[in-house]
């Protein structure tokens, strides 16, 4: 690790000419054995990045991964961890255009956080358990037995979460796709990530 950060700081200082991007505005997410947390890319060369993090970061060891809104990820060392920012090296030189670029292989998606989280759906006939498997700032897919209708709009409630309310975009087989009313502004959710996964990061801030 620490001979990939001293090379890292080495091909920095050589290849000033390389394409970096100040500012670059990208929500990404990087994932560490202790969960997936979100950030924003803010500046990318073919040898490593930095990103913004709105709360404090977990122990970052050997296992790092960024990934991009289109699922695609790239293996990372991380250099150095300041308040609100970090910088990591890639494990191989990427093509910064393509990263920049985001090739989507499908539709273009938000970023997606898995979880597991139980949460009670209410209606105004009727309530039912369920479970989040992943959410996002516009929406979550959940699993229940609720007998839903598309359209359909309901009220969430879970301990970690605000009051939500969704519409319903989609359902098969026990599994309900739901859209919020009112979606998360990026840091609201990326201090969610936190609170579902490793509370003490927000404590640490």
């Amino acid at each position: 690790m620490l001979k990939h950060a001293e090379a890292f700081d080495d091909t920095l200082e050589e290849k000033r000419a390389a394409p970096r991007y100040i500012s670059l505005i990208r929500a990404a997410k990087l994932i560490l054995p202790q969960g997936e947390f979100v950030c924003v890319i803010r500046d990318v060369s073919q040898v490593g990045v930095k990103i913004k993090t709105f709360h404090s970061l977990p122990a970052i060891g050997a296992d790092a991964r960024l990934e991009l809104q289109n699922g695609e990820r790239f293996e990372v060392a991380v250099i150095r961890v300041e308040q609100g920012e970090a910088s990591f090296a890639f494990s191989q030189p990427v093509e910064v255009d393509r990263l920049i670029r985001e090739h989507w292989a499908y539709p273009k998606r938000q970023l997606r956080l898995s979880a597991t989280l139980a949460v009670t759906l209410h209606t105004p006939t009727a309530e039912w358990s369920g479970i989040v498997s992943n959410i996002s700032q516009q929406g979550a897919r959940i699993i229940s037995d609720a007998k839903l209708a598309r359209d359909q709009m309901v009220r969430i409630e879970a301990e970690q979460l605000p009051e939500l309310r969704a519409k319903v975009r989609w359902r098969r087989d026990g599994e309900y796709g739901l859209v919020f009313e009112n979606t998360f502004r990026l840091a609201e959710f990326a201090q969610l990530a936190a609170r579902l996964q490793c509370p003490e990061l927000l404590r640490s801030a």
